[in-house]
Formats: structure tokens, sequence, C-alpha cells
């Protein structure tokens, strides 16, 4: 059987005109392949609010988390209004919103009394969304004409236990989409699946944290051998900037899989590469595309695109970031610096987006997240302490206020001329670069410029890497 999965990110059904978008798809699709799959977010906007009413109910606000509740009442039951014909369908609908409302109620009360909300609780608030727009999308996708059925992925992923990111167990997972999914696809049934829900061994729901619906899609193309994943979103594609930054960014036609990944991780708003995990490791293909521009072709993601090696696919920057440095002319030679440095900043829990350390061994500088960087510099001067004391290291100290500007392609590394056109750039354009990283990968290279720098720079490298490599 030759199956489609399809993810609707939030956007995607977040309102009547988004839905009635998705539905058009779904119908299309139906016909062009045996089986399709169909994913689903919670309405945009509701899981944060399902968040922030668990958060309130913990403090002790008592008429915010009760508004909230009214607020989505209200935001579900027009949209079931505006959707469903069928009055029989449309009080089973309202019937289910009232219940799974009544259920959040429930908890925000609990967690009122007892004044905390624990991971296992936030995980069992968060799936609501998903929980009721899965009923609303399939109800609706059936008065469309299409035989469809709703599913708590709850009946599919089985994962640990570690709440707020769980993480699959993919063999007791492929087994229970075996049982219960593949027999309505071969039914001619279009499963219409909660996105970011799981559940563990003994049936404790959980989920799957950021691109918890992606992450969705991916485990069930795996475990159903589906020929691609589409993922469908607001936007035409995986950009090659960000375009509030750059207005000439354009959609980028096929990225490979490391690329996808270096682009994830550099900050840019695409899928976490967490989440595609499973469907690389499968070689399936997936595709970004936009709901609301359905003939566009999108981006193809896959392990071996048709790309010329060299080229420079996207420029991405992450934000808030501050440069910590340790340095000393008594760190020459002495070994397990580093690695106290890094367990120190393990320790307050402090990712690292980047490290550069000259050759020289007197310095190492590395980027962190500036609200992480009082708790990192506390940690380092005291694992440091003796060498603080007697000068073998003169300071620790944080370069705030900057940004990582990350150059990513297909074999940039053997490529030569890249660093020339992108370092040309930003010399033509006065912007002083602070520290420099390019790794073992060949697909990026990363650079510290001034926060208020930071687009200035990626417009530049854009213009001469990318916008007039293409003339």
């Amino acid at each position: 059987m030759k199956t489609l999965v399809m993810k609707f990110g939030g956007t995607s059904v977040g309102s009547v005109e988004a839905l009635n978008y998705m539905a058009a798809i779904v119908q299309e699709q139906a016909s062009q392949w045996d089986g399709l799959v169909v994913v689903v977010s919670a309405m945009s906007g509701v899981t944060d609010l399902l968040v922030r009413a668990a958060r309130t109910a913990a403090d002790g606000d008592e008429h915010t988390y009760r508004d909230i509740i009214t607020e989505l009442s209200a935001r579900h039951r027009q949209t079931i209004d505006a959707l469903i014909t069928a009055d029989d369908e449309k009080a089973k609908l309202q019937t289910v919103v009232y219940e799974y409302l009544e259920e959040l109620s429930a908890f925000c009360n609990s967690i009122h009394v007892l004044a905390e909300v624990t991971p296992r609780g936030m995980d069992a608030i968060t799936s609501l969304g998903e929980r009721i727009n899965a009923r609303v999308v399939a109800a609706f996708l059936w008065q469309q004409g299409l035989k469809s059925q709703a599913v708590d992925a709850t009946d599919l992923i089985v994962t640990d236990e570690n709440f707020q990111n769980a993480m699959p167990l993919m063999d007791l997972t492929c087994e229970r989409v075996s049982e219960n999914l593949a027999p309505l696809l071969e039914d001619g049934i279009v499963p219409v699946v909660t996105g970011f829900v799981s559940a563990s061994e003994k049936g404790v729901i959980t989920t799957l944290g950021r691109g918890g619906s992606d992450y969705t899609a991916s485990i069930l193309g795996v475990c159903l051998c589906a020929a691609e994943v589409w993922t469908w979103t607001d936007v035409d594609g995986v950009m090659t900037a960000d375009p509030r930054a750059v207005p000439e960014a354009r959609v980028v036609p096929e990225l490979s899989f490391a690329e996808i990944s270096e682009l994830a991780y550099f900050g840019a708003k695409v899928l976490h590469p967490k989440t595609i995990r499973p469907i690389i490791e499968e070689d399936i293909p997936l595709w970004v595309k936009n709901t609301f521009n359905a003939s566009y072709p999108g981006t193809r993601i896959c392990a071996h695109p048709e790309a010329v090696s060299g080229r420079i696919t996207a420029i991405t920057a992450i934000k808030n970031l501050s440069m910590v440095t340790v340095e000393g002319r008594g760190m020459l030679g002495v070994p397990g610096i580093a690695a106290r440095t890094f367990a120190a900043v393990a320790r307050v829990g402090a990712s690292v987006l980047m490290i550069s350390q000259s050759s020289s061994e007197q310095s190492i500088c590395f980027l962190i997240p500036t609200d992480t960087a009082p708790a990192v510099i506390a940690s380092l001067e005291s694992e440091m302490a003796l060498e603080l004391a007697r000068r073998d290291i003169d300071r620790i100290w944080a370069h705030d206020d900057v940004v990582i500007v990350t150059v990513i392609g297909s074999g940039l590394r053997d490529t030569p001329g890249v660093g020339a056109r992108v370092f040309g750039a930003l010399g033509e354009a006065n912007i002083n670069v602070i520290a420099i990283a390019q790794g073992s990968s060949e697909f990026c290279i990363s650079l510290v410029v001034k926060s208020e720098e930071g687009e200035e720079a990626v417009r530049h490298i854009h213009k001469r890497v990318i916008e007039e490599a293409s003339v």
C-alpha cells in the first residue's frame, strides 16, 4: 500500500478558513494515494492558553484560568457551528468540547488547591487541544464526503515517562500502529490522529515536546512504511533566510537531511532534528508545503538531493546570546581545562551553541543563551577558583548582546572561495566578526557579530552568496 502521512500545524487548522483549505487538500490527496493519514495539531494558540491556564491555577489566579476555559469553549463552539451542518453531529461535537473542558476545569481546580503543576499534569492538560481538534477535523472531513475517524495517538505511540519530552519506544509503537491504524487504512478510512500526544506503557498521557506533531507524523510514517511525509504550514517552504530580515529571501526547492538539521539547530523556524530522525533513518522524503498556497511545490527534504556541491542554501541567526571567554597564559599546555570548563557549564544546565579555541590554548570561548550567563560565570569561577587565585587563568567574562550568524550549504568545507565571499560581504558592510567556528561538518560556517549588526550581516551575506550567485 502506497501511503502518505500529512501533518497540519496549528495555523493550518486554526480557523474556519484554514480548515476549509485543509479539507480541500485532504480530499485531493485521498484520491491519489492508497492510504492517507492526517496528523493534526491543536488550533493555533490553544496549547499556549492551556499552559497559561495551568500556570495561573498554580499561582492561585482562579479568575484567569476560568476566563481561559470560557474562551476555549467559545472558540471551539464557534468553529463547530461554522463548519458542521448536521444538527446531531454538531450536538455530539459540542458535548465532546464540554467534556474535555470539564476535564480541564477539574485539573485546574486541583492545581489551584495544590499550588503546583507537575510535568505529568501539564502533559494531561496540553494534550486536550489536539484531542478536541482531531474530532472536529474528522467530523468535518466526513461531512465533505470522506470516510474519516479521529484516532488518539495515546493508542498508537508508546513512550518512556519523560513527561513533556517523551521518547518513543519504536518497536512497541509500530506494533500498536499495525494493530490500530493499518486496518483503518485497509478499509479506506482516513485516520485523523492527534499530533504531539502519546502515552507510556502504563497508559499515562505523555507529550513529545517541541515539534511534537511533526514527530508524530515522522513516527507514523516509519511504522507504516510510508512513501512520503508532508508537513503543512503557513509558508511556501524552507526559506533562504528569515523574510522579516531579508525581503528577498526565497524558497529552497530541495534540501538534504543534514542541511535541515543544521538550519534547525542554528535558529531557523523549521523542523526540529529530533522530530524527523525516524524518517531520516528510513530515508523517507519529507515535504514542507503551504496550506494556503497548496499548488506551490514547497521544499523537498531527502537524503541525497540533486544539488550542486558547494552551494549555499540558507543563512540563519540566533539572537539573545552571550559569549563567555576563559583566558589566561597559564592555560597553555595544561590538560583538562576544556573538560572542566564544559563540566561546569553542564552543571547549571546551560546549552552551548558554539565553541572556539585559539591555537595557543590561551583562551576558550563559547556561546550560550544570555539568561544563563550569570549562573555559568559563577559555576566557572567556582570550578577554576584555584587557577584564578594563582593567575593561571586571568579572567572569566561574558560579552553580551551577540548573535550567531550561520551560513549553511552542502560541501562548504571542500569548496574554495566560500569563506572569501562570506567575509567579503561582511567587510563591505564594515561589520566586525568577533569569533568564527567551522567544525568537521561540511554544512555550515558560524560567526559571531554584535546584536545590532546581526540582521545587517544576514542581509549582506544573503545578497552576496545567494542572490548574486544565482544571477
